[in-house]
Order: C-alpha cells, then sequence, then structure tokens
C-alpha cells in the first residue's frame, strides 16, 4: 500500500508517464446466460441512461484493484468504454485525477490528505470504501535483534517510509508505548533502501508494508509488531467533481464499483482461478498469490462500502498525526474530502 507524501508531478510527466496497462472494453452489456454475478451487478447498478459514448477513465496502483479481476471474473461486458490505466503510486492516481486525466481512481488513505493540499483541492473527492486486509503492515527487526519490544526503541535507528502508512503506524505504535517521534533516530528511507538497511544491520527497525515485509521474512527478519489493528483496512474510491455531477459517468461509476463489488466475491469463491490468471500479471507464483489470498480473505472480505462516520474518523486520525509529526500543514474540515452521494446507490449493493 504505498502512498507517496510527494503531490508535485508535472502534465508533461503524467502524459510521457508509460502506463502498464492501457484497457478499451467498447463491448456492450449483452449476455444470453450472465453468470448470477452479472446477475446481481445488473440490478445493483440499473439505469435506464444510454452509456454507450461514455469513457470512463480508471487509475489503480495493480489490476487486482480494478480491471483484472473483474475481466476474470467475465464482468467486463460494460455498456461504456473504460480505459484502465496502472499507476504505480497513489500520488500519481491523485495527480492524475487533479490534472482531468481520469474519472475514477483508487488508493488508500494516505494519498488524499497530501492531495487535498493543492490549489485547487486536487479536484477529487472521496465517494465510496474499497474495504480491505491490514497484513504485510509491520515494524521489522533482525533475527538476532536483542529488541524484544517497542520501548526498546529509543535511542535506536528507525527506518519508515515517509508519508505513508508505514509512518503512521510507527508514530501510533510509539505512542502507544509511551515514546514520541523525538524519542527515536527516525530515517525516512524507500522500501528497497529500508530493507537493505535492515538486513545489513544499518538501522534497528524498519517500519513498511507490502513485497518489503515479505521480502523481510524470507531473508530471516522478525515481526516486532503488526498494524493489523492500527490500520482500518478502508481504501477509497476517487472520483472528480465532473464525474460526480455527470449523470452519466455518475451511473457509469455506480456500474462499474458493483462489477468491482461482484468481482471480488467471485475471487472468494474461485481462489485458485483467481491466483492463476492474476499471477500471470503480478510476478509471483499462482501458490504464492493463493497463500497471500487465503490469509487475506480470512481477515477481510474485498468489497465495496459506502462513505461512514467511522471511515471519517480515521481519516481525521491520520490526518491529526502527519499534522503532528509537520507533514500536513492544513488539516481543514476533513468532511469536505468526501462525497456521500453514492451512498444510497452502493447501500444496494449484495453484502459480502
Amino acid at each position: 500500500m504505498k502512498c507517496n507524501h510527494k503531490l508535485v508531478v508535472s502534465f508533461a510527466l503524467l502524459g510521457s508517464f508509460a502506463f502498464a496497462f492501457n484497457g478499451c472494453n467498447k463491448n456492450v452489456r449483452q449476455s444470453n446466460n450472465p453468470n448470477p454475478f452479472e446477475e446481481r451487478v445488473l440490478k445493483e447498478a440499473k439505469t435506464n441512461l444510454d452509456l454507450s459514448q461514455i469513457t470512463l477513465r480508471v487509475g489503480a496502483s495493480e489490476g487486482r484493484n480494478g480491471q483484472s479481476v473483474i475481466k476474470a471474473a467475465k464482468l467486463d461486458n460494460t455498456p461504456y468504454k473504460v480505459d484502465f490505466n496502472i499507476l504505480q503510486s497513489g500520488n500519481l492516481t491523485m495527480s492524475a485525477l487533479s490534472a482531468h486525466q481520469l474519472d475514477l481512481g483508487t488508493g488508500s488513505q494516505i494519498p488524499p490528505l497530501f492531495a487535498s493540499q493543492a490549489a485547487n483541492g486536487g479536484n477529487f473527492k472521496i465517494i465510496a470504501i474499497r474495504k480491505g486486509a491490514t497484513l504485510d503492515q509491520e515494524l521489522l527487526i533482525k533475527k538476532d535483534s536483542p529488541i524484544h519490544s517497542i520501548s526498546q526503541l529509543k535511542g535506536k535507528r528507525v527506518a519508515y517510509v515517509k508519508g505513508t502508512t508505514a509512518q503512521y503506524f510507527l508514530a501510533k505504535m510509539l505512542k502507544n508505548a509511551g515514546l514520541s517521534w523525538q524519542d527515536i533516530d527516525a530515517i525516512p528511507t524507500s522500501t528497497s533502501d529500508g530493507l537493505f538497511a535492515l538486513l545489513s544491520g544499518k538501522v534497528d527497525a524498519y517500519a513498511s508494508y507490502g513485497n518489503a515485509v515479505l521480502t523481510a521474512h524470507q531473508k530471516g527478519a522478525k515481526t516486532l509488531e503488526s498494524a493489523e489493528k492500527i490500520l482500518s483496512g478502508d481504501y477509497y474510491w476517487y472520483a472528480t467533481p465532473a464525474a460526480i455531477n455527470d449523470p452519466k459517468k455518475h451511473a457509469a461509476i455506480v456500474d462499474y464499483l458493483a462489477r468491482y463489488h461482484e468481482a471480488n466475491e467471485w475471487a472468494r469463491e474461485h481462489p485458485e482461478e483467481w491466483s492463476e490468471i492474476y499471477s500471470n500479471e503480478n510476478n509471483q507464483t499462482p501458490e504464492d498469490f493463493l497463500q497471500i489470498l487465503n490469509q487475506e480473505n480470512k481477515q477481510s472480505h474485498a468489497r465495496v462500502a459506502p462513505i461512514d462516520e467511522k471511515t471519517i474518523s480515521s481519516e481525521k486520525d491520520i490526518a491529526d498525526t502527519f499534522h503532528d509529526l509537520k507533514l500536513l500543514n492544513n488539516r481543514g474540515d476533513i468532511h469536505e474530502i468526501f462525497d456521500d452521494s453514492f451512498k444510497a446507490e452502493i447501500g444496494k449493493f449484495t453484502p459480502y
């Protein structure tokens, strides 16, 4: 869940950025024998609007967060065109939204906070929750480390990935242990550099996420503390105000979210098939991805949910933490980055 705090990405850079995947689906919704997941989509996202001239531009950090799982579940026969782009970091998705290059994007709770500091407010609103797991977000130590508790980190060198969930959960872990950020020698780093620093003994602990955590464990690192119960498991779907207020794009967004919602249920019911398909895209073996998928499904069901006060409160806590760390100049009213105009429609989605 990589969430870079840096916002300024030039329009030219975005224009030249080589998207890893760019697919355009021109099929219309027609099937003689729709599968049960498609039948639910047709019910959940029912509209009388003609969407055949609409192109929905969508961005995500990986295909499993959008088009790949939708296609695997055979739910990609949309009544509108889909232009799906893989962007390698949260700030790129937010910058593409700001530059009017996307209508819809998805990512973690972190990028919107920094994007909202831009002059145009980032040109986005958070419209829905993408529920997910909080696994592989950990504070790591070496196998032979004498450190056994967070309180022992006082005065120690601790690497972290700045402006991400790693910095957030590290700050919360320190606070829970009675320590402040100033009590450690905090060293901002990239995921790869932080991993090298930990394994080579240049730092005493390392706060990170995702593949860096998996690799660290493969090389013998241990978990000092997991962020499993610190993080909310809420990721977001963001949309531009123009797309939200356009009746046809609004309807297309509801339809796309319904397809993603149902596609994740298909993946839960067909984990082996989904692992075989997606392993070709994410450079993992089907067995490794299946193991991760099973662990995630035990903790949480990936699905789309409407905005609620719990996620707004969680977002405010992150904003307060980053403000205290002097990463955010202005917290503002956190409610202003949310839009609940999709709440009733998403509330009709089948609960899982």
